[in-house]
């Protein structure tokens, strides 16, 4: 590992651009800088005579004038860090500095206001950041095929400097959550993300993603739609946005903030999120909180149900308009293939207790403002629709047999997640 850093020095500043609800172009809302270890925001005044001004997000950064300082335990406030790159987008900025292996290269060699600034800016949610606090100039990325994103992507995973064309076709990337490779398209009308397969894999996880995600729109589950492409002989997942819409003259984004955020933690602490947590803060916060927290629970049934443990609390978001939060639709259900049956979620369910079993998840039912009865509903209505839709899911997305059973045993319906539950689950 090295320490090196790049020639240029590091900002002390970037300016917070936002498109507002409904707008087709951002307004710069403050600017965020370095003091010490902390990153400060503080709205700019042009925003705050704004007539349509809403808050980027409260209560964490409320509308006032002055320096507003991030949460005790966070280095930044939580909204603004749910734009920022997460370990794709870094190893792609990494590669694009250095010309070497993300993994081969500190993380820390870079700051986070660098990762900011460098990252795309067609980025999750409705925010951008911006060297000028007067001209937004967007950091795109030049049209590209699939194909030539997956060959972007697969040098990113060998080490291998881009040539400028993938360097730029892959530019979107950098503003995307997750570990694994992934690109943004425009499809007509619709923007979408694209999943790629990785080096590491073993085990087709595009495909898995596909059936699982396939599965819980059957579930009758909010979900972003999906479909399957087949590129150069391999696999890709394409995800369509939520958080975009198409206007006549231009897109309108969608504000997002991460469950993380609305617990007030930081990756460091995410090991403590819980869904009980969660629900308290979905009845509290979230407008149609019965049907939200309804919603919430069938997801955490159908990620037990497909063993997508994987469940971390930046795998829930909620939509905020300036004012209310709303459940966006379910995404990165992905089921985990696991050593032996036990596993556990990434989130606690209840207490302290995350086990990845219907027993558990029906503990914790009361909480989500179910009976024993109406929650047992809602699991076995889930594992009828898995069975229904398993074999033509299946081939859709041609899955070989070996694949199928590798699904169909060890993450869909596991053995395991039937323990302790009641006889009738089964």
């Amino acid at each position: 590992m090295t320490s090196d850093r790049p020639d240029t020095k590091a900002p002390d500043e970037a300016y917070v651009w936002i498109w507002l609800p409904g707008a087709t172009a951002p307004v710069v809302a403050g600017r965020i800088g370095r003091a010490g270890e902390r990153l400060i925001f503080n709205y700019g005044q042009s925003y705050l005579d704004r007539n349509d001004r809403v808050p980027i997000y409260e209560p964490e950064l409320p509308l006032r004038s002055g320096a507003i300082a991030p949460e005790t335990g966070l280095s930044m406030a939580g909204c603004l860090r749910d734009a920022a790159p997460d370990a794709w987008g870094r190893r792609v900025i990494l590669n694009r500095t250095f010309g070497r292996k993300g993994k081969d290269v500190d993380t820390a060699s870079l700051d986070e206001l660098t990762y900011l600034l460098e990252s795309g800016s067609d980025r999750i949610g409705a925010l951008d950041f911006q060297h000028s606090p007067s001209e937004y100039m967007p950091r795109d990325a030049r049209t590209a095929t699939l194909e030539e994103l997956q060959s972007a992507a697969e040098k990113v995973e060998k080490g291998e400097p881009l040539t400028p064309d993938l360097d730029r076709a892959l530019f979107h990337g950098t503003s995307l959550g997750g570990a694994r490779p992934k690109a943004m398209i425009r499809d007509g009308d619709t923007k979408t993300i694209a999943k790629f397969s990785s080096s590491t894999d073993t085990y087709n996880v595009v495909k898995a993603e596909y059936v699982a995600m396939r599965l819980a729109a059957k579930a009758g589950l909010n979900v972003a739609p999906v479909r399957l492409a087949h590129v150069a002989g391999k696999d890709v997942l394409l995800v369509e946005r939520f958080d975009r819409s198409k206007a006549k003259d231009g897109w309108t984004r969608k504000a997002m903030v991460s469950a993380l955020t609305l617990f007030g933690l930081d990756e460091m602490m995410a090991r403590y999120a819980s869904y009980e947590d969660l629900a308290e803060i979905v009845r509290h916060r979230f407008i149609s909180p019965k049907a939200t927290l309804h919603e919430l629970y069938g997801r955490l049934a159908f990620n037990i149900l497909c063993g997508n443990s994987d469940d971390h609390a930046r795998n829930h978001a909620g939509f905020w308009d300036g004012e209310h939060l709303t459940l966006t639709p379910a995404y990165d259900i992905c089921p985990q293939r696991r050593s032996g049956n036990v596993a556990g979620q990434a989130m606690l369910i209840v207490g302290d207790n995350r086990t990845s079993t219907l027993a558990t998840c029906l503990e914790v039912a009361p909480n989500f403002q179910l009976g024993e009865k109406a929650a047992k509903d809602i699991i076995a209505r889930q594992i009828v629709a898995i069975r229904d839709g398993w074999d033509d899911i299946c081939s859709e997305a041609a899955l070989t047999e070996v694949e199928r059973n590798l699904f169909g045993q060890r993450m869909f319906l596991n053995d395991f997640i039937f323990e302790g539950a009641a006889e009738g689950l089964r």
